[in-house]
């Protein structure tokens, strides 16, 4: 007599594994809170934690830290996800900060780098103890060697050489008051996975992460789009090309990439075949220097 085989798929797996950190973090932490800014990453966590906690409500707030440069289809999917879900939103905002002095502007606009002083001005206001990120571990190489479970200390720093082990899926939430964790549910997922995910779970996106129309400029090698936020130089000539978004982000330093791939079946083809991780694509900030990301990370950026 055989016996009966019982197989889960990789998805399914991944999908497993993040819905156990989602209810480990909720046994364990006091004040958790999902980063969330209408992107497909936090998207995909968004729909682990309602599946984590059905048929029950998401039992944590949601928080965008906002820097003012936003893309108007993400920011109007943002508000029309969190209404949907009856959701608590957060919202961090860089411009408040600005005002408030907390921050000043930099030289060349781009508010990317000014959004952890008020990311762990928020922290500190609501005394959230573990952050939801939706961070990969294939995004980049700063991220590549971080935990699960990511320790910050009271200045919200992270330490790369002090990092707590984690076998067997056991994970170390331990903390002092005023220290957190950030917890990372997508780490083994990679970008492919993400698509994949979406397109079996039917989930709505913004509409700019489909190929579509875009007046933009070349600036460094990446096609970044004119707008509000982002004006050609002297020597830059806009025009129109067909893009799409791999990222989102800040739109003053987030590029879009050629294509054509205007469905989820396109994208999932179109991610398949790159060589190119999507921040390495599409974020001009992470150009600053080889170790940019890494030194965000150690001042309390996510």
């Amino acid at each position: 007599m055989s016996r009966p085989t019982y197989r889960v798929s990789h998805l399914d797996a991944l999908e497993a594994e993040s819905i156990f950190i989602f209810r480990e973090v909720v046994a364990e932490f006091e004040r958790p809170v999902l980063l969330f800014s209408g992107g497909k990453d936090s998207i995909v966590m968004l729909r682990l934690a309602q599946k984590a906690f059905a048929p029950a409500r998401i039992p944590f707030p949601v928080m965008h830290v906002d820097t003012g440069h936003n893309f108007p289809e993400v920011l109007e999917f943002r508000d029309r996800r969190v209404a949907e879900l009856g959701l608590q939103l957060v919202v961090a905002s860089v411009p408040e900060a600005l005002e408030a002095g907390l921050v000043t502007e930099p030289a060349d606009g781009v508010r990317n780098r000014i959004q952890t002083p008020v990311l762990l001005a928020a922290v500190e206001k609501y005394r959230f103890d573990a952050l939801f990120g939706g961070a990969r571990r294939d995004e980049e190489k700063a991220r590549a060697k971080e935990r699960v479970y990511s320790f910050r200390d009271e200045f919200g720093q992270w330490d790369p050489k002090n990092q707590r082990p984690e076998v067997w899926a056991l994970y170390n939430g331990r903390h002092r008051p005023g220290e957190s964790i950030r917890v990372f549910p997508l780490s083994n997922w990679t970008e492919l996975d993400v698509w994949r995910y979406i397109a079996r779970e039917g989930l709505e996106l913004p509409s700019i992460y489909y190929a579509h129309e875009r007046t933009v400029v070349d600036r460094d090698g990446m096609l970044y789009a004119v707008g509000e936020y982002l004006r050609p130089r002297p020597h830059e000539r806009p025009f129109v090309a067909r893009v799409r978004y791999r990222t989102v982000g800040d739109a003053s330093c987030t590029a879009a990439v050629p294509s054509e791939a205007d469905t989820v079946e396109k994208v999932i083809a179109e991610v398949a075949t790159t060589r190119v991780t999507e921040r390495g694509a599409t974020r001009g900030d992470d150009r600053v220097s080889d170790a940019a990301m890494e030194d965000r990370k150690r001042e309390g950026y996510f």
